[in-house]
């Protein structure tokens, strides 16, 4: 009887700690999920800056008049000429 009664005690307990590891695991998962949330906010606002930082670069290099920031001005005009086409390309799907 007391082997029986030692094996219902350990199963209650392997039981309740089966609860807990689920109600541990369960966290872990919410936790897992809002940090991924977290990334995918972290990575867009990255990808915001970076366009903002592009963009001042761009508008930097267009004002810039000293000799030694051709090569920017250059690149910045570039930048310009590429985006104009591919919004004058986007202008024509859109008509079509």
């Amino acid at each position: 009887m007391e082997s029986l009664a030692a094996l219902a005690q350990n199963i209650q307990q392997l039981l309740a700690q089966y609860q807990k590891l689920q109600e541990d695991m369960q966290l872990l998962k919410e936790e897992n999920i809002r940090q991924r949330e977290e990334i995918l906010q972290s990575h867009a606002e990255l990808q915001q800056l970076k366009q903002e930082y592009q963009r001042l670069n761009t508008a930097h290099a267009l004002l810039v008049s000293d000799e030694g920031h051709d090569e920017e001005r250059q690149k910045a005009k570039q930048r310009l000429t590429t985006l104009i086409a591919q919004v004058d390309k986007a202008l024509e799907v859109l008509k079509h």
